[in-house]
């Protein structure tokens, strides 16, 4: 295991450097008033607790690289045991860009006033390969089943109860859901954000995630419906999402827990509007 090195605390300059740049990343308003608003120095809104939020790399023999590896928990709760969700970043992303839509201070809020049971996120760096073994001796959903629990316990946190992924992530959540259930240890929840669910192997083609299309096929949630299994999942999308046509299929092909279609696109006004109901979704399924 190596050190620790904490980027991010409850308190200090490391937390309004990384939550304030990634708020301001994900954020509507100019770029340095978003950055004032979530340090707390400036606007309307008053400093509050923030999200816990450490990083560090780890090496990931299932990938064959170093990867950023974040963690991301409520502040003044105990850790030991802490129950965890998966957190998947979409295509251009990485472990310190999965949090979208506020999800940090949604997280804190919905713990602070008792609507949930305390939980935590853990990210990890997957490139674009929509999460699976797409080049020879890089998995990054090997590394989720196998290595994330391992670097979760080593540090003192739960397993992973659950995962969430939002576009090319939703697309992983999905399919991770599949995996576990293969191994017969399904997830207690799966939350896709804008899941990245295409119906044209020519527009999939464009994204070089897939070595043909029967790869693609074989791995696609929505052709593989019956393989999902029993994990209770919600999917949430913006009616004028690029991905909805197949969003629409994906929902009226199965039976979810929570199946939301709202006014929005694929960006983060739409990821604000649903977090907090993420958030709860999550919350309900919290291990005990």
């Amino acid at each position: 295991m190596v050190s620790r090195r904490t980027m991010l605390g409850a308190l200090g300059a490391g937390v309004a450097a990384t939550v304030g740049v990634t708020a301001a990343w994900h954020s509507d308003a100019p770029f340095g008033e978003a950055m004032r608003h979530a340090v707390g120095v400036a606007g309307p809104v008053p400093a509050v607790k923030r999200a816990v939020v450490q990083v560090e790399r780890v090496r990931s023999e299932f990938r064959g690289r170093d990867v950023d590896l974040l963690t991301m928990v409520p502040p003044g709760v105990p850790t030991e045991g802490l129950p965890m969700s998966i957190l998947l970043h979409g295509r251009y992303g990485n472990a310190r860009l999965a949090a979208v839509g506020g999800m940090p201070e949604v997280l804190v809020a919905a713990v602070g006033r008792g609507q949930v049971p305390p939980f935590g996120f853990v990210a990890v760096d997957g490139d674009n390969h929509y999460w699976h073994e797409n080049l020879p001796g890089d998995d990054p959903m090997a590394m989720l089943l196998e290595e994330v629990p391992r670097w979760l316990a080593e540090r003192g946190y739960g397993a992973p109860f659950a995962c969430t992924g939002v576009s090319m992530g939703g697309f992983g959540a999905l399919l991770y859901a599949r995996r576990r259930h293969e191994r017969r240890d399904p997830a207690k929840a799966i939350a896709a954000i804008a899941p990245a669910l295409l119906t044209d192997w020519a527009e999939m083609v464009k994204r070089d995630a897939f070595r043909s299309p029967e790869q693609w096929a074989s791995l696609d949630p929505l052709k593989n419906l019956d393989k999902l299994g029993t994990a209770p999942t919600g999917v949430w999308v913006g009616d004028k999402d690029h991905f909805i046509e197949g969003t629409r299929k994906f929902i009226a092909g199965t039976k979810l827990a929570v199946a939301s279609i709202s006014p929005g696109g694929h960006d983060d006004g739409l990821y604000r509007k649903v977090v907090p109901d993420v958030i709860r979704f999550l919350g309900k399924r919290v291990p005990r």
